[in-house]
C-alpha cells in the first residue's frame, strides 16, 4: 500500500508543479553566456585527500566560446580562496586541478568571465567526506531544562483562537481560515492559515513553517489536498497578520524587524527566537483542539528557517510524528569561529563577527542552534538540499544531519542552491503523507 500512495501522490504533484505555463515564463532563469563548471566525480563528492578536477566551459547558444579571459578562485566554502588565477580560454574546455581538502567539508570553485562588455559568473560546491562533518557547536548542560521551563511558561498563556473563514481562498475540497492565536505572553499573537478538508472525517495534520523574512505566508492548500486530504496550518512567526498589504511587510522588514535574527542575542532568555520556537509548539496546541484532527498523526515541514523550525519543533514536542526539512538554517552557526562555514544568519561571519563574537552571544547560540535539537530527535525525518546553497551552506546542515540518530532519509540534488526542484517537493510530500497515513 505504501508504494501505491507514493505513486499516486507523485502523479498528482507532477500535474501541479511540472506543467509549464501556457503564457510563458514569469522569470528568465538563464543568462546569455553561462559558465559550466563540471566536477570529475558525478556525485560531486570526494574523499579527504583525494584530488578534485574541474572541466570549465564558457557557453553561448550551446556553443563553447574561446579567446575569452576567465578568472577563477578555489577554497573552502565561505572562506578566503587558497588558489586563484586567470587565463585565456584558448580551447573550448579548461581543465583545472583544484587540489583537495585535509578535513571533511565543502570546496567552492568560482569563475568569472567578461564577454562583449558584460560580466558573468558561476560557482560550484563539491564535498569532501560530507557525512563525516561534525558540529562545532557546544551542548549546554542545562539545555533541556531551559526549554522545559520556556515551554511551561508559554503554556500558561491561553491561546484564545480567533478563527475567520476566508471564502475567496476556499476550494471545492478545502475550507481556508485566517487564525489568530495568543502565545508566549499575553497580547502577543501568532497568525496562520488553516486549511481543513470539507469532507467530514478525521484527518492527519501538518504544521507548515516559514522561511526567514517579514512577509505574508501562503495557505498550503495544495498540500492539504494531497491524497485523501490533510489539515495544514501555515504560520507566520513574527506576530503579524497574514492578510495585510505588502507595504506593511516591507515597512517592518526594513524597519523594526530588520535583522530580527540578531535581536537580544546577548541574552538567551530574551533572544528573538525564543518566541518563535515556543510559538511553533503553541501552534501544535491549537491543532490538537481541532475536531477534524485525528489526534495522533502530525507532521512538520519547512525550508530554510522553516527547515530549522521543523527540526526544532519535532525535537521539542513529542506529538510530532514525522518531519521534513529542506536546507535548514541556524545549523552550527559557530562554524565561522572554527575556520569553516556556519549556518544562516551568519552571525559570526565577516562584519557580523565584530559585532557578535562575544561570550554572552556565543552562549546564547548554544540554546538555539539546530545542531543541539538535532542531537535529540526521536522521530523519522526526510531531508533534502543541494550543494550550491550560498544562504545556508551545506557544511552547516551536514553538521546537524550527521548527529541525528533517529531514522532519516536524504535526497541530495547537487546543483540546487537555496531553492529546490519540483522533484524534491514531490518526493518529500509523498513521504510525509505516507508517514501520516500508514497507521490509518
Amino acid at each position: 500500500m505504501k508504494s501505491v500512495h507514493i505513486t499516486l501522490i507523485i502523479a498528482l504533484l507532477s500535474l501541479i508543479v511540472l506543467v509549464p505555463e501556457v503564457k510563458g515564463q514569469k522569470k528568465n532563469v538563464r543568462q546569455l553566456v553561462e559558465i559550466e563548471i563540471i566536477p570529475d566525480h558525478d556525485t560531486w563528492t570526494y574523499d579527504v585527500g583525494e584530488e578534485a578536477v574541474f572541466s570549465i566551459r564558457v557557453v553561448r547558444a550551446n556553443v563553447a566560446l574561446t579567446d575569452v579571459r576567465l578568472s577563477y578562485s578555489i577554497g573552502a566554502e565561505k572562506m578566503p580562496p587558497v588558489m586563484s588565477g586567470d587565463t585565456i580560454m584558448t580551447q573550448s574546455v579548461l581543465t583545472l586541478s583544484a587540489g583537495t581538502m585535509s578535513r571533511p567539508g565543502f570546496m567552492t570553485c568560482s569563475c568569472n568571465v567578461e564577454v562583449e562588455g558584460h560580466s558573468y559568473s558561476n560557482y560550484v560546491n563539491i564535498a569532501f567526506a560530507p557525512h563525516s562533518i561534525m558540529p562545532t557547536q557546544i551542548m549546554p548542560h542545562d539545555f533541556n531544562l531551559f526549554w522545559q521551563k520556556s515551554l511551561e511558561k508559554a503554556a500558561l498563556i491561553p491561546i484564545d483562537p480567533v478563527v475567520t473563514l476566508v471564502p475567496e481562498k476556499c476550494t471545492a475540497r478545502t475550507n481556508v481560515y485566517h487564525v489568530q492565536l495568543q502565545h508566549w505572553r499575553k497580547d502577543t499573537y501568532l497568525y496562520g492559515w488553516l486549511c481543513v478538508p470539507k469532507k467530514q472525517g478525521k484527518y492527519p495534520a501538518v504544521l507548515c513553517l516559514p522561511g526567514a523574512g517579514v512577509k505574508p505566508v501562503p495557505a498550503e492548500v495544495q498540500l492539504s489536498e494531497v491524497g485523501e486530504g490533510m489539515i495544514t496550518f501555515a504560520i507566520g512567526v513574527n506576530g503579524i497578520p497574514l492578510n495585510l498589504s505588502q507595504e506593511v511587510y516591507d515597512n517592518l522588514r526594513y524597519g523594526v524587524l530588520k535583522d530580527y535574527a540578531f535581536i537580544h542575542l546577548d541574552d538567551k532568555a530574551h533572544y528573538y527566537y525564543r518566541r518563535i520556537y515556543t510559538g511553533c509548539v503553541r501552534a501544535i496546541d491549537y491543532i490538537s483542539t481541532l475536531e477534524e484532527y485525528d489526534g495522533r498523526n502530525l507532521g512538520v515541514i519547512g525550508g530554510s528557517q522553516g527547515g530549522a523550525l521543523s527540526i526544532v519543533t519535532a525535537s521539542l514536542d513529542s506529538r510530532v510524528k514525522a518531519l521534513v526539512a529542506f536546507y535548514p538554517a541556524l545549523c552550527d552557526v559557530t562554524g565561522y569561529l572554527h575556520g569553516r562555514a556556519g549556518g544562516w544568519p551568519h552571525m559570526f561571519a565577516d562584519k557580523n563577527n565584530q559585532l557578535n563574537n562575544k561570550t554572552d552571544k556565543i552562549i546564547t547560540t548554544q540554546y538555539y542552534d539546530v545542531v543541539n535539537f538535532a542531537r535529540q530527535l526521536q522521530v523519522p525525518g526526510y531531508y533534502s538540499w543541494g550543494y550550491n546553497d550560498p544562504t545556508c551552506p551545506p557544511t552547516s546542515y551536514y553538521a546537524a544531519y550527521n548527529v541525528i540518530e533517529a531514522p532519516k532519509s536524504l535526497f541530495v540534488a547537487h546543483q540546487a542552491g537555496h531553492w529546490r526542484f519540483p522533484e524534491q517537493t514531490e518526493v518529500a510530500w509523498a513521504w510525509l503523507y505516507d508517514m501520516l497515513t500508514q497507521c490509518k
